[in-house]
């Protein structure tokens, strides 16, 4: 038995990120081994589990022993050095593929780097390989990718959630220590809820946006998928801050860990309109017993008033097909990405979009560009967005008297694959409890709730803009309890 295996009774792959960092420390560990160890259990399981679209071993084993050797020099280069990680496929990554699982974009090579990436680059981190996801992040399920679905860890014949499947299951299987994800509406929440692990969505303005393939530009947010608070913790802190590149981002004050033992003098709210009809059974018991959990942990648990909570839904699936509809209108076969040749440049555009743009992306399309049409604006987008600043304002006076809101992540568990493909207003209501916190720009975590009937369910904490400290300080103290 190793000194990994003997210490912390796991392989190296199987390591929590604050783990590794703590064995490759003490040198009882090399990031080559680590990276190997990921690499070799990729090889085992991807191709069941259809996570990683692309595996860059090669690089990885290069990056690995890069670490090792300015570890030796004394030269690490942050907390991240020598940490195996997967990288959701609509990351921009200089000399490397970037598709957002489409195949309209299936052979295009990026020429820059995302702001993240940089900053994931300068940390030292180990680049395992791109992740599948639901095309250009529109999906909820990873199912909508051109490039076949990925399968849930705990049941392959379930989906792992989307759009950032590919990602969680790559945590949730162990084939590498962290990875990163967008959230749109609930697409890092969502999968790590149905995947067992957790699942960060930032304030929005807290981490650039700059070379992240827009879907919605008001609601896109990159962040961690982890297997702990802490992991998610340090993986964000990583990749947040103010960038020159993306004026959205805000010089807001770094985040700072603030982990407590107890939860004394922290007020949790429970939203009146969220915890009515609609909430499995085998999703309701477990989220119920963690709100247990943190009372006996000190936190007061009280209910609040949420007004505006049955509209959040409404307001997401009109703004967000409008801006989607604007930001794929650039994939038209002319600058980049495939092109059908036709008679004229009408019919190529034609072709091309439809030959290469699947269907679930297609429905957004159309449904934001007859929103944003003549005669139409007013009485759809004008009238979402007004709505959209009530729910704000909502949110903001819940937040007054609270520290966070606490809902189940999602309605139900992870569900079979192909159930919901002919249903999609189905698979829409499952972003009911995440799409809140896009709306109105919240931080947001989604925590593993102690499972029953042997799949996972998780617990959804929504905080105060830019106090991320406090949302991971009541979800750690939850998961150390």
């Amino acid at each position: 038995m190793s000194n990994i295996e003997n210490r912390f009774m796991k392989s190296a792959n199987e390591l929590t990120l604050t783990e590794a960092r703590e064995a490759l420390d003490h040198a009882e560990i090399f990031s080559l081994e680590l990276t190997k160890a990921c690499l070799a259990e990729i090889q085992s399981r991807n191709p069941a589990l259809n996570a990683f679209l692309e595996i860059w071993q090669e690089s990885a084993l290069q990056e690995a022993k890069a670490s090792d050797e300015r570890r030796a020099r004394g030269e690490s280069l942050g907390v991240l050095d020598g940490i195996p990680i997967a990288i959701k496929d609509n990351m921009l990554i200089e000399g490397r593929k970037c598709s957002s699982a489409s195949k309209i974009l299936e052979n295009y090579v990026s020429v820059r780097d995302a702001t993240v990436i940089k900053k994931l680059k300068a940390q030292g981190a180990v680049f395992l390989g791109r992740t599948n996801m639901d095309e250009f992040a529109m999906g909820g399920s990873t199912e909508n990718s051109a490039f076949g679905p990925t399968r849930n860890p705990h049941d392959p014949d379930r989906v792992p959630g989307g759009s950032s499947g590919g990602s969680a299951v790559a945590v949730a299987a162990n084939l590498c220590l962290a990875a990163t994800g967008s959230d749109t509406g609930g697409s890092i929440r969502q999968p790590a809820s149905f995947c067992g692990v957790v699942g960060l969505k930032p304030t929005y303005g807290r981490v650039s946006r700059s070379g992240l393939m827009a879907m919605a530009s008001s609601f896109d947010q990159i962040g961690p998928l982890a297997k702990s608070v802490e992991d998610a913790a340090l993986l964000f802190e990583a990749v947040a801050g103010k960038d020159a590149l993306d004026q959205t981002t805000v010089d807001a004050k770094p985040f700072e860990p603030a982990w407590r033992e107890n939860l004394q003098g922290i007020r949790i709210g429970l939203p009146k309109q969220a915890w009515g009809q609609g909430i499995d059974g085998e999703v309701r018991t477990p989220v119920e017993r963690a709100v247990s959990v943190l009372k006996r942990l000190g936190a007061e648990v009280v209910d609040v008033e949420l007004p505006y909570a049955e509209e959040v839904l409404a307001v997401y699936y009109i703004v967000m097909p409008c801006e989607a509809s604007t930001n794929l209108s650039r994939f038209d076969g002319m600058r980049y990405g495939a092109r059908e040749h036709a008679s004229n440049l009408l019919e190529t555009y034609l072709e091309t979009r439809g030959e290469n743009i699947g269907p679930e992306a297609r429905r957004r399309i159309l449904l934001g560009t007859y929103a944003l049409s003549a005669g139409y604006y007013d009485a759809y987008y004008k009238k979402a967005k007004q709505v959209q600043t009530l729910i704000k304002n909502a949110y903001a006076d819940a937040l007054t008297h609270v520290d966070a809101l606490l809902t189940p992540t999602t309605p139900t568990v992870a569900y079979e694959i192909g159930s919901k493909v002919n249903d999609p207003l189905s698979m829409y209501l499952g972003d009911l409890f995440t799409v809140g916190a896009n709306v109105a720009g919240l931080p947001a975590v989604s925590v593993p709730c102690k499972e029953v009937g042997g799949l996972p369910v998780g617990m959804h904490l929504t905080g105060k803009a830019f106090d991320e400290s406090t949302l991971l300080a009541i979800a750690g103290a939850y998961e150390q309890s």
